[in-house]
């Protein structure tokens, strides 16, 4: 999956901060220009400016990216494009970005993708070592069953993250009803995107996972890359 894969991210310094605001900001574009400006009306919205929240970005930043996302300014579109290709040792790896110019998206992606030894390939090169899922995560407090409240809310899997909160996985139709049952029962969902789960995972050494680890952290940090999904294990069951 996107993020199991990863260490937890931690915000350095400014520079980081500012890289962070970015990727929060265009996931408001993109949700505002598909889904409406107003986040009563838009789930993807609602979360997307509850994850900029989070990290503190600005009001009137927000206030900004959704009326450049919904048309409102005159300004540059925010598009979404998805990259496939093989990370060192046969690692599958889909690139969602997330970009206001994919002329220089790509060739820079692809780069990265020749400094690890991978490889970028054509659309569809990797995706059938994946299946489209729906994740969803979120925290709840007091006594609970994980795998009880996957099950009444019709998900497939529940992971634990490292910082205590839950990832659902379910189908991809079941995604809204999922997360509508999470709010139901006293979950804070703090996301609910479709997403892509590897239909196995590769097998590697330490050094070679190490590798593979440094690539995708590397991916992840660029600027227009959105989520980042590898034929990896993810979570703790």
């Amino acid at each position: 999956m996107g993020k199991g894969w990863k260490t937890s991210i931690k915000v350095a310094n400014a520079a980081k901060k500012g890289a962070v605001f970015t990727k929060v900001v265009r996931e408001i574009q993109v949700s505002a220009k598909l889904g409406g400006p107003d986040p009563a009306g838009n789930a993807r919205l609602r979360m997307a400016i509850d994850a900029a929240r989070d990290v503190s970005c600005p009001n009137d930043t927000i206030d900004r990216a959704i009326k450049k996302g919904a048309g409102l300014l005159d300004d540059t579109q925010i598009e979404e494009l998805t990259y496939e290709g093989y990370a060192p040792h046969g690692v599958g790896v889909i690139v969602e970005c997330q970009t206001d110019n994919r002329n220089r998206t790509a060739p820079e992606l692809r780069l990265l993708f020749k400094k690890h030894d991978g490889n970028m390939g054509e659309s569809g090169s990797v995706q059938w070592m994946f299946q489209r899922v729906g994740l969803l995560e979120g925290k709840k407090t007091g006594q609970f069953d994980p795998e009880e409240e996957a099950i009444e809310i019709g998900a497939e899997e529940v992971y634990k993250n490292e910082d205590g909160s839950y990832m659902f996985i379910t189908h991809l139709e079941s995604l809204e009803s999922a997360r509508e049952s999470l709010l139901k029962r006293g979950w804070a969902v703090t996301k609910g995107e479709p997403s892509y789960k590897p239909n196995q995972v590769t097998e590697l050494t330490d050094e070679q996972l190490k590798e593979v680890e440094e690539f995708l952290s590397e991916l992840e940090d660029h600027d227009d890359a959105h989520r980042v999904h590898a034929t990896l294990a993810f979570g703790n069951a």
